[in-house]
């Protein structure tokens, strides 16, 4: 396990830390590049269009070309804005998406950081992405991007709520808060994974999880149609590329958190498949968590803002806590 925390920094481990972390990010970069490619084919797909097709091969390098073009737009900032928030915003929002991405477990022996609070860590680390939405807009002095900071805020804030008390069920059951140790729990069982005896806590997680990486149906905070793009209106160039790249790398996390957490992980669905590696199982339920994502947001139209807060606060939360108090009935009845 590569696993440096503790242990006394020498050039050695410096070293290693440092190629793992860069060859974290180049692999995270390289599935948001194609991630985008294969919402817009798969979109495409389920609603008769082609997608792209013209840049590259099969329209590989379409993604490509959209980052290059960003990158080499023009960086403008508003005459009024507060310049240094302004410039801050973006940043905080993309650091904070590549670095809760560091304590989940991809097999047994491949993950970065083992910490034994890796779920707090997490939580605690994706909601600082709030503040940067926040800040972009305040910051942007524009009425339009003010409204848009302010609903990310509430949208958000709103459905951290049942999106952790979802996984206090898990907990329970496991006993830790360490993401290696949960996915150890459930084995090479499909009928002991999490996601069976949780059922409505995964439901409450992977609904609030979609809430919370903006995207439709409650993608709300970007309603253009009603905010002119919302917090990052007045963002362009590589800075409205930080936004939308922390959103595909939050989809990342989220899609390798759910399957940590209630898809088991590295484990095979039988024990007599195990001899395939681990990774594999990993890529392949982490995969189809993207692909549900996708499929959402090709299926479902945007919902109103008093139907969003209204199925936070009036649905998610009691259920959320009734499968708190479910859990442990039955721990207390069975243990």
């Amino acid at each position: 396990m590569l696993d440096l925390v503790g242990q006394p920094l020498t050039w050695t481990t410096g070293l290693i830390f440092a190629a793992y972390g860069v060859v974290l990010l180049l692999i995270i970069l390289g599935f948001v590049t194609y991630a985008i490619y294969f919402e817009r084919k798969v979109i495409g797909w389920m609603q008769g269009r082609y997608g792209p097709n013209r840049v590259g091969p099969l329209g590989l390098l379409q993604t490509v070309a959209d980052v290059f073009k960003l990158l080499i737009k023009e960086d403008t900032i508003p005459r009024k804005a507060d310049r240094e928030l302004f410039i801050l915003a973006p940043v905080l929002t993309f650091i904070p998406a590549f670095v809760v991405v560091a304590t989940i477990p991809f097999t047994a022996n491949l993950i970065h950081a083992d910490l034994d609070v890796g779920l707090l860590y997490y939580v605690a680390l994706s909601g600082i992405s709030t503040l940067g939405m926040i800040l972009g807009g305040w910051a942007s002095n524009n009425k339009y991007a003010l409204l848009g900071g302010m609903r990310s805020a509430a949208q958000m804030i709103s459905y951290e709520v049942p999106l952790v008390i979802s996984v206090i069920g898990v907990i329970m059951m496991t006993g830790t808060l360490n993401l290696h140790k949960i996915v150890e729990a459930q084995g090479d069982n499909f009928w002991n994974w999490n996601f069976l005896p949780q059922i409505v806590g995964f439901i409450v997680f992977v609904i609030a999880g979609v809430s919370e990486l903006n995207r439709t149906p409650f993608d709300l905070p970007e309603a253009e149609s009603e905010l002119v793009a919302g917090y990052h209106v007045e963002y362009s160039g590589f800075r409205f590329a930080f936004f939308m790249l922390a959103e595909y790398v939050y989809v990342f996390a989220i899609a390798s958190l759910t399957t940590v957490l209630f898809l088991g992980g590295w484990h095979a669905p039988f024990a007599f498949l195990a001899f395939i590696p681990g990774i594999v199982w990993f890529l392949l339920k982490f995969s189809f968590i993207v692909f549900f994502f996708f499929w959402i947001r090709a299926t479902l139209p945007r919902i109103r803002i008093d139907q969003l807060m209204g199925l936070g606060w009036k649905v998610l939360l009691p259920l959320a806590l009734l499968n708190i108090f479910i859990t442990a009935l039955y721990m207390g009845l069975t243990g």
